[in-house]
């Protein structure tokens, strides 16, 4: 089957896809782009070939979308399997796939509930996709079912995570004992990877993600979240042209503060947060309604000059998902562009810290709420020894209004990452 590849692979993943076809369980970590994915899914191929008949052949990741992104893509590329990507079908939105001529069962985990989806199920092969996303419950299940005797066969791959991750402390720690085989992958492993590759890679990630992702550490969350931010580099008092106002990310409170935060693309392809809405029911004495708030959040954005031009419509509102009753007033009210924002924690935390890392992202001087909260932000320390990265539930509903603005539009800013590294260059 190797012979059916003409892929450059480096002396660690050959060494890996060997080692692994022996190992109960297998598990491929390190840097993003470190070779790991294509090691360890040559690795499931090979396993695959000679899997036992009396079995289920599972992928599992943390949805059915991701599994289909980072897993069946790549199998179906000609450029990356040759000939074998002739032998994996799949339809878009299925939860079967064949490959190699055997049905193989993709299941989203994303929450503890998906135990249900694999008990009482015999398994011969699994492969994981990001296990440290992948909820302990269904970890420890899948593990329980894989009962084909010693041909069953477990592969994962991760990116690391905490030091205190369960992942870390009950397998990779214990490997002998609980029969893990482990590989750990840096950037230099992946000898695909061209040199302006690494470089934007690295421009990607800043503070605790570049610890992680690019250096491969199992590392504490600990300090202030946005540790990159500088107002002498991230704060302005001009704003220049803008190419559109992207978005207005609001973060929704009623004895809490409620923000709203307006977000633009200029024309020297840089994001600014231009301008604030906020209101404090504890420091004004008074709560507002939804109505009310609704009202005052197009006042804003009506209100608004920028360089002489009064009035701004944005191309989208993205409202913190819990505040439905809100988002049924804006609609009510006839505003455009209302949306739930992408409410993923860890993944919107590193949206703006990349933006902020790659000096894309500014603030206005005007956004006082937002400046007062950036600097204070921190990783909730008691929350990561218990293997958990969150950030402290304290003044951070500017920040919370920032995610949603960024993360939500993350598909449509992150080529300006690039850009910035080859103006440097």
């Amino acid at each position: 089957m190797l012979r059916d590849l003409d892929l450059p692979l480096s002396p660690a993943q050959i060494r890996s896809i060997v080692e692994s076809q022996d190992a109960p369980i297998a598990l491929w970590s390190g840097a993003v782009s470190s070779g790991k994915t294509i090691a360890s899914l040559i690795a499931f191929l090979l396993r695959l070939a000679v899997a036992p008949d009396h079995g289920l052949v599972v992928v599992v990741g943390r949805t059915l979308q991701t599994i289909e992104r980072n897993l069946i893509d790549p199998l179906q590329s000609s450029y990356l399997f040759g000939p074998l990507a002739k032998h994996v079908h799949h339809t878009t939105g299925s939860t079967i796939a064949t490959i190699l001529g055997r049905t193989v069962h993709l299941i989203g985990a994303s929450d503890a509930r998906a135990e249900g989806r694999i008990r009482g199920s015999t398994i011969a092969l699994a492969y994981v996709d990001e296990a440290t996303l992948v909820p302990y419950e269904f970890w420890m299940m899948l593990l329980s079912r894989l009962r084909v005797g010693d041909q069953s066969r477990l592969l994962a791959t991760t990116n690391p995570d905490g030091p205190f991750h369960w992942l870390r402390k009950e397998f990779i720690q214990r490997g002998l004992a609980v029969g893990l085989h482990h590989w750990h992958f840096t950037l230099d492993d992946n000898p695909s990877l061209a040199p302006t590759m690494v470089a934007r890679l690295k421009a990607q990630y800043t503070g605790l993600w570049y610890r992680r992702f690019i250096l491969g550490d199992w590392c504490l969350a600990s300090g202030a979240v946005f540790d990159t931010f500088d107002d002498t580099r991230h704060v302005v008092d001009i704003l220049p042209d803008m190419r559109r106002w992207m978005a207005v990310g609001i973060d929704y409170g009623t004895v809490n503060p409620f923000v709203g935060l307006l977000i633009g693309h200029g024309v020297d392809e840089r994001l600014y947060v231009a301008s604030e809405y906020r209101h404090d029911s504890r420091t004004a004495l008074r709560q507002l309604t939804d109505a009310q708030y609704s009202k005052g959040v197009q006042s804003w954005l009506a209100s608004y000059d920028h360089k002489g031009v009064q009035g701004v419509r944005p191309d989208w509102i993205f409202i913190d998902p819990s505040a439905s009753s809100f988002m049924t007033q804006m609609w009510a009210d006839g505003v455009q562009g209302i949306a739930k924002a992408d409410n993923d924690v860890k993944d919107g935390i590193r949206s703006v810290s990349m933006a902020l890392g790659a000096n894309i992202l500014s603030v206005h001087r005007s956004c006082a709420g937002l400046l007062g909260e950036l600097p204070s932000y921190a990783w909730d320390e008691k929350a990561a020894l218990a293997g958990e990265d969150k950030p402290l539930k304290v003044n951070d509903h500017s920040c919370d209004a920032l995610r949603y603005g960024l993360h939500s539009t993350a598909h449509e800013w992150r080529h300006l990452v690039r850009g910035t590294l080859e103006v440097a260059a």
